[in-house]
């Protein structure tokens, strides 16, 4: 009988059929067991076993492990619910054994997945295996105006996984460019909640960069719930990530975040974007220079793998599967020197629209706010507004004047409308006149 296998199961890691598979040393999924009691106060084995990402047998030849070695003790059914579920709680030897621990590692939860496991993981879900079409990508932009053949220049520099710089004029969609990149993906991936190495663990989920594609916990299984089950329970399917990016972007950012007092490490804004997009918005607006940061890029992007350290100082290295979309306003020459140039495997230029597209976005906008379109009052916008910018149009702008148009409206008490007068009065506050201010 041929079975078909979907996708999900083929890239999922494989499941957790006894203790040793989770690749943990007994210690640490002893404390890690022993503070997450402690710290969450659950004592049925189901939910002992959601606290810690194991399946129920595992957690349960945990916890009689603990029992042997007087940590922990049975509490009968007196708490339990109708169905009389046994309850389980720490010892005075537990409770004091998991203050220890915490005074080490203030992290408990989910079971972390080794480091060196991951990067297997990592590769079954890789970015650069995506079969990226066009249509996929012009689905996922179908909402935006594009420039004539930048799909063109968009499509295998995606599918392919590398590095993209885009760079043109502000204000002309390449925030919404980079944003419909992450959209055409739409896959999945599996997302571990934390990472193991040295004896640290190092926290990677974040419900802020990561989207489960299932939550709760439904009384039917799903095909997804199934396909879960039949997976290491220590991953989240989640969308594939995107981290994005701008001025607020330090090379510290970039490394381990460790936090002196609970003693626990945070992935860095790199790692938690594994299997994803990480979109540098504003290159050249950061406190570094676009040269530092693209250095720090340099061996990640060519190699596939990036270099973190410990608190200790140990280095190691971690995977490297991310598409880099990095945006600027300035010229890439006047940023990077050619060798950085060289390592940004596809560069694309994003202009302006021409005056065709410009009124059609116009006419989108204006329709999505309710104001109605005027002739007279384009065609003063178009001759005697324009020329005095030398014709150069941006994306942002029809967005900027209906806005301004409907404020004028809402303060005048008038329904939405379009006139030359109100065109004039939008103008004044898209420019600031050059002049000097006597102090």
């Amino acid at each position: 009988m041929n079975v078909r296998v979907s996708e999900t199961d083929l890239t999922a890691p494989p499941p957790l059929r006894k203790l040793s598979d989770t690749g943990l040393t007994p210690v640490m999924m002893r404390d890690i067991l022993l503070k997450t009691i402690f710290r969450k106060n659950v004592e049925k084995v189901s939910d002992i076993a959601k606290a810690i990402a194991l399946p129920l047998p595992l957690t349960q030849e945990l916890i009689d492990g603990l029992r042997d070695m007087g940590l922990m003790q049975a509490t009968g059914t007196l708490h339990a619910t109708s169905s009389s579920e046994m309850g389980f709680q720490l010892t005075d030897g537990g409770k004091a054994r998991a203050l220890d621990a915490l005074s080490q590692s203030e992290y408990y939860g989910a079971m972390p997945v080794p480091l060196e496991d991951y990067k297997t993981q990592v590769k079954r879900q890789s970015i650069r295996d995506i079969r990226l079409t066009r249509e996929m990508l012009e689905r996922s932009m179908g909402h935006l105006i594009l420039p004539k053949g930048l799909i063109d220049q968009l499509g295998p520099a995606v599918g392919s996984g590398r590095s993209v710089l885009m760079y043109g004029p502000p204000g002309n969609g390449k925030s919404s460019i980079a944003e419909g990149i992450r959209n055409a993906m739409g896959d999945t991936i599996h997302v571990p909640h934390a990472l193991a190495y040295a004896g640290q663990v190092i926290t990677l989920f974040d419900p802020i960069v990561h989207t489960p594609v299932r939550q709760g916990d439904d009384a039917e299984l799903s095909p997804l719930r199934r396909a879960a089950a039949r997976s290491d329970t220590r991953y989240i399917l989640c969308t594939r990530p995107t981290v994005m990016t701008g001025g607020e972007l330090t090379l510290s950012m970039l490394d381990l975040n460790y936090n002196a007092v609970s003693r626990t490490y945070q992935a860095s804004l790199q790692l938690k974007a594994t299997g994803g997009v990480f979109i540098v918005d504003d290159l050249g607006r950061q406190e570094e220079s676009p040269q530092a940061l693209i250095n720090r890029w340099i061996v990640p992007m060519e190699n596939a793998y990036d270099i973190l350290a410990l608190q200790s100082g140990e280095k190691f290295e971690v995977p490297f599967d991310t598409l880099v979309v990095f945006s600027t306003n300035f010229h890439p020459n006047e940023i990077f020197d050619q060798a950085a140039l060289r390592r940004i495997f596809f560069k694309v230029k994003i202009d302006g629209p021409t005056q065709e597209q410009f009124l059609r976005i116009f006419a989108l906008v204006a329709k999505k706010k309710g104001i109605p379109l005027d002739e007279a009052s384009l065609i003063h916008l178009l001759k005697m507004k324009y020329p005095t910018i030398n014709n150069t149009f941006a994306n942002y702008h029809p967005v900027f004047l209906c806005d301004q148009i409907k404020a004028i409206c809402d303060f005048e008490g008038i329904p939405y409308q379009m006139r030359p007068e109100f065109i004039d009065r939008a103008w004044d506050n898209l420019f600031v006149k050059h002049e000097k201010i006597v102090h």
